[in-house]
């Protein structure tokens, strides 16, 4: 067969969408533990811990680098654009899944349409709630049982797999999350909108070291992405008044730094100094 005669390459089955933000080591273990099997495309988010000098040990991957932290959900789509996998895992980089469990997720996907989005067992680590509602914007998380899987209204976004087809029907990811809240508003779109279930697959583990981010934009980030959520599917006084309420929380007790993004509506998207 000659070179014009060659067929053209085969499109990955999966793609894994990796966003990371200064965690090079973490990121150097879920690359290592995926290997080649998958699309895996990385979104740094501007990265000033050297994670760029990773890129060349793993040229299996493609490196999208961007100038700042634009948050979670604008790399997410970024991610996605550039995805070409009937099947997208969407990975946080303090998560680390095998080969081998991502396609364990993306046979269970293929084998029941009432499914539609599939997460890996987080072994000791809350991953599991009910939505959010008015009454109770920020529900209790829990482990995942220990059966072969449980159906769950929410799971925590850190390793999630969905069909593409399905993003590609939202468009993208709601942008008007910044860090917070897109995984929550996916798992809603399956359970409520689409009527299908968001599953537990208790037999593919994952591992996840749950780091997180404890300072004023991070936490502003936070309340405005529940009222994103309150607003978007329980109108928009709901969401008003759980920001109106939390922004006096925040002032009556001297917050001013989580006031103030509270105020100009300042999450992480890639807007803040």
């Amino acid at each position: 067969m000659t070179p014009a005669q060659e067929l053209p390459p085969e499109k990955p089955r999966v793609s894994v969408i990796i966003v990371s933000w200064n965690r090079k080591e973490l990121l150097r273990r879920s690359l290592e533990a995926l290997g080649g099997s998958h699309q895996v495309i990385v979104v740094d988010n501007g990265s000033s811990d050297g994670s760029a000098a990773i890129e060349d040990e793993f040229p299996g991957a493609r490196f999208i680098r961007l100038p700042k932290n634009f948050g979670l959900t604008k790399a997410l789509n970024l991610g996605i654009r550039s995805a070409e996998g009937e099947y997208l895992l969407f990975l946080h980089d303090d998560a680390c899944i095998s080969a081998e469990g991502a396609s364990q997720l993306a046979d269970l996907l293929e084998s029941a349409s009432g499914i539609g989005a599939v997460c890996p067992k987080f072994e000791g680590v809350n991953q599991v709630s009910s939505l959010p509602t008015p009454a109770h914007p920020y529900p209790h998380w829990h482990t995942a049982e220990s059966g072969e899987f449980e159906d769950v209204e929410c799971a925590m976004g850190a390793a999630i797999m969905l069909r593409r087809q399905f993003i590609r029907a939202m468009r993208q990811i709601d942008e008007r999350y910044g860090n917070y809240g897109s995984d929550i508003d996916l798992c809603a779109q399956v359970v409520r909108r689409a009527s299908k279930k968001v599953r537990i697959a208790c037999n593919v583990k994952a591992l996840h070291d749950v780091l997180g981010k404890d300072d004023s934009l991070f936490e502003a980030d936070r309340i405005i992405g529940t009222a994103v959520f309150l607003g978007k599917y329980y109108g928009f006084w709901a969401g008003m008044k759980f920001r109106i309420s939390s922004t006096l929380q925040s002032i009556f007790s001297f917050r001013w730094g989580m006031a103030k993004y509270l105020l100009s509506n300042q999450k992480l998207d890639g807007t803040h100094t």
